[in-house]
């Protein structure tokens, strides 16, 4: 008689699977300590999300193609650019890309800031829960924040082009940049920008799963 999978494990073995290949597709070898990390992530983005709507999107599926793959697709262009010691996220939410970051990038310190309370908190929590030293979640308002410069900023759907960079422009260390993930070629928001804002790169990216247009625009002040 044959022996049937319990559904959840075997929900749980094909997330993983695509996981996987999506991640090699993006030129990514992930160890699976960083796989199952970035599951157990999932896992309590879906949890919390049910409390403290985190996120519009309540389907895993959804959710890993949507979320974690869509900001898996960040780690390599970040790496080539030269992972920096110092990342922060603004505007960061449930902690996309910043958590994918973090777990992606060990030796870099990823603070994810937000000026709703609930949301730095969850991302405490996962710091806590999966034992990541290098991410905090800050609850504040990027503008009001006090802290060491950073050697990129990146944001995921927080502002136009024009109020990232003014934003957080106080918060770059000498040589950073700026790491804006959008979804078309936002030329619009481009032409935008002040003269002293240096748009050197618009990288376009293809995600695993998903059909849609993605790319980041690379900034630096002038």
């Amino acid at each position: 008689m044959a022996v049937q999978r319990d559904p959840a494990a075997k929900r749980g073995h094909s997330m993983r699977a695509t996981l996987k290949t999506a991640a090699k597709q993006l030129g990514l070898e992930l160890s699976d300590t960083q796989l199952d990390q970035l599951l157990a992530y999932l896992a309590l983005l879906q949890k919390w999300n049910k409390v403290y709507n985190l996120t519009a999107v309540r389907d895993l599926a959804q959710m890993l193609s949507h979320h974690l793959i869509d900001s898996l697709s960040v780690i390599a262009p970040l790496q080539r650019h030269g992972a920096p010691a110092r990342l922060m996220d603004v505007g960061a939410g449930g902690g996309l890309p910043g958590v994918v970051i973090a777990i992606c990038c060990p030796d870099t310190d990823v603070s994810c800031v937000d000026a709703v309370a609930k949301k730095a908190t969850f991302i405490q929590q996962v710091a806590a829960e999966l034992r990541l030293r290098n991410l905090h979640g800050v609850h504040s308002r990027v503008e009001q924040l006090s802290v060491e410069p950073f050697g990129v900023i990146t944001s995921r759907a927080f502002a136009s082009l024009v109020d990232f960079t003014t934003l957080t422009r106080e918060h770059l260390a000498t040589g950073a940049v700026w790491m804006a993930m959008k979804g078309q070629h936002p030329a619009d928001e481009i032409a935008a920008l002040p003269t002293d804002v240096d748009v050197f790169h618009v990288e376009q990216l293809t995600v695993p799963g998903l059909d849609a247009q993605r790319c980041i625009v690379w900034m630096r002040p002038r």
